[in-house]
């Protein structure tokens, strides 16, 4: 059977980046000749869409405000064998998108992560690294596999694993549902190290740090609850149970030695607080279940799509 060329598709959401888009179509159409460069306008106030589609890409527009918005229409619209998908900001390396291609196609990876190397102070703030090291650190020891630069936003990706992402997220939570979403079926993937740059004169940050920082944090909380329930709920339902027993023991004690129960509202306290601690686990093991059904349906979405060894033949 003949080997063909895959189809690449680079997917770069905008939003008021009228002072770096043109760069980042002109340097990825450098990178990767053979690629279709599309740019996704989020209501940008400035000449974002007018500057992109004069250098060149595909210019759509999404309504809905939010990369996870933009990040949804993008997987469903265009199509493609490998994605790689880049902020509109000029701050990463386009001569480094075909190391990462390479790496999957070779390795047979779903997806590659372009693991941030900063090139001056100002690419990445003191706040920014620090909020990103404890996300990173708190999705490991929650997931189980270490990701160093979870919330990067330079990756490549195979179509199986786009067309089988379910896209939840609004904002830049996008990142760290990417990132789970590869944890929870074990799918390949890697990290590659590129340079980091500042952002151009003129291009300012979009990213709050302790706004979005928070977001993420309660992304990552929400997918755990979801994606892990029991073990979530029997956390909640094991810290009830001991509060409960803290607060059954001096009844108990009082009761052997006088016969008598003294405090009757701690003790209607503390076996409430029993029945919804044993609540709380018997919910996560129904919820398990059901996790576990949808996870199902997430490989067997995942695995209708061909494997990126097919895609390109």
């Amino acid at each position: 059977m003949t080997s063909l060329q895959p189809r690449i598709a680079v997917l770069v959401p905008c939003y008021n980046e009228e002072a770096a888009v043109a760069t980042v179509v002109a340097n990825f159409r450098s990178a990767l000749p053979g690629a279709e460069i599309y740019v996704y306008d989020n209501n940008s106030r400035d000449r974002t869409a007018a500057v992109a589609r004069e250098a060149g890409a595909f210019v759509r527009s999404e309504r809905r405000q939010g990369k996870g918005h933009v990040v949804r229409r993008m997987f469903a619209d265009v199509e493609a064998d490998i994605y790689v998908l880049v902020d509109g900001d000029a701050t990463y390396d386009a001569p480094s998108a075909p190391v990462m291609i390479d790496k999957l196609l070779d390795e047979h990876l779903d997806m590659v992560v372009g693991l941030r190397i900063d090139q001056s102070q100002a690419a990445y703030r003191l706040g920014h690294r620090t909020g990103n090291r404890m996300l990173t650190g708190f999705l490991s020891s929650t997931f189980g596999q270490e990701f160093k630069d979870i919330l990067s936003g330079y990756r490549v990706f195979s179509r199986r694993f786009v067309k089988s992402f379910p896209v939840l997220s609004d904002g830049f939570e996008i990142e760290t549902e990417l990132a789970v979403y590869a944890l929870e079926l074990s799918l390949p993937v890697a990290e590659v190290e590129t340079p980091y740059y500042a952002r151009p004169e003129g291009s300012f940050s979009k990213l709050n740090t302790w706004r979005d920082g928070f977001r993420i944090l309660g992304t990552i909380l929400k997918l755990y609850r979801s994606e892990k329930p029991l073990r979530f709920f029997s956390i909640i339902g094991v810290f009830l149970a001991l509060v409960s027993i803290g607060l059954a023991i001096p009844i108990i004690i009082t009761y052997l030695e006088e016969g008598l129960v003294p405090r009757l509202p701690t003790a209607v306290l503390s076996m409430g607080l029993m029945i919804v601690a044993v609540l709380s686990v018997s919910s996560g093991l129904v919820l398990d279940t059901v996790t576990r059904g949808r996870r199902e349906m997430k490989l067997i979405a995942y695995l209708s799509q061909p494997s990126v060894g097919d895609e390109v033949r």
